[in-house]
């Protein structure tokens, strides 16, 4: 049985990762690590895990773990990495967002290019929700005929829920952007927060890749909303366009059209992301045993999705279409705020 630990448990996110291992057949959760002992001691309780630490380096040296779980803000996940590699830990999955301007960015690209021994992925579960799964393989299969056109969108901006939706392009349309051209508006995202995460409040983008498919993806209040949807983060979607029909899937619900043949249907969202975020941590370990049993959601592949909102950023910016991979200039976002005020 592989051993796992949880850095960062205050948060909601934190308790879905512990719950889901009711389901995780190969994984345990041997301990968790928090600056607040208050509701480390909570979610201890709840979960019955007695190994509590403040210090994350001291819980990887006593627990030694296959897999730690990091749910902290996102500008001090880079040096967890480090300490986690230098530590043995051979496995780590980061919540979303991956970065939030260019130098995170950057940084977290310069940690992959030198080969670091920990196997990274970004903890995009719904890519392992049921219903996604059956519907990703029918498109994968050729069920809606060659791809031409991919629309995603999420309630909540770019960096609370937005990535969500642009990795559900990449699961769909698995191909490499080539161009961005997008806008954006409203600052309230852009200030200040407890979680750290910036974004303008709406964004659009038109996204092309090589092999011909064209996508868009909008994020905010200009999103379009989803049936059943009661919370703002439940108002993610994307549809898929092929030659034969198309493929929707929503939090709450999903629908085809195939060859003059509808068919829709719903599912629970909570069911399907228990269920999600435990075949997450599954393929992991896949991973962990099997080099070639590459992650879905591994820390490179999500770097080139990183590398597509700041191009995003810097086509509203400065007014054009903006090539992929893109060269981030220094602070968009403050750009972006004060562009926005």
């Amino acid at each position: 049985m592989y051993k796992s630990v949880i850095i960062g448990v205050g948060g909601g996110r934190s308790h879905g990762h512990a719950d889901a291992y009711q389901y995780v057949k190969r994984g345990r959760v041997v301990a968790v690590c928090d600056l607040l002992p208050g509701p480390m001691d909570e979610f201890g309780d709840k979960f019955d895990v007695s190994a509590r630490y403040t210090d994350y380096r001291e819980m990887f040296e006593k627990e030694k773990p296959e897999l730690v779980q990091v749910s902290t803000p996102p500008n001090v996940r880079l040096e967890i990495l480090e300490a986690a590699e230098a530590a043995g830990v051979p496995l780590a999955i980061v919540e979303k967002p991956l970065a939030i301007q260019g130098e995170d960015y950057v940084a977290l690209r310069d940690f992959v290019a030198r080969k670091p021994k920990i196997k990274v992925a970004i903890n995009h579960q719904l890519q392992f929700h049921p219903r996604r799964q059956r519907l990703q393989k029918l498109v994968a299969d050729g069920a809606i005929g060659d791809l031409r056109f991919v629309e995603a969108s999420s309630g909540m901006n770019l960096a609370y829920q937005g990535t969500h939706s642009l990795q559900a392009i990449g699961a769909f349309n698995p191909a490499n952007p080539t161009t961005v051209f997008g806008q954006v508006s409203g600052a309230d995202g852009l200030q200040p927060n407890v979680k750290e995460h910036y974004a303008p409040d709406q964004s659009l983008a038109a996204v092309e890749y090589d092999n011909g498919v064209q996508a868009t993806l909008r994020c905010g209040e200009n999103a379009p909303r989803v049936p059943r949807g009661d919370a703002i983060y439940q108002h993610k979607r994307i549809a898929v366009y092929g030659m034969k029909g198309y493929a929707h899937w929503t939090m709450w619900g999903w629908e085809t059209f195939i060859n003059g043949v509808y068919e829709s249907g719903e599912h629970e969202y909570p069911d399907e992301d228990v269920l999600g975020q435990a075949a997450m941590c599954e393929a992991m370990f896949d991973w962990l045993e099997d080099d070639s049993a590459l992650h879905p959601l591994n820390l490179e592949r999500a770097l080139v999705d990183f590398n597509v909102i700041l191009a995003l950023y810097a086509s509203s910016l400065n007014h054009e279409v903006v090539a992929i991979p893109y060269e981030p200039e220094a602070d968009l976002v403050p750009k972006l705020r004060r562009a926005l005020a």
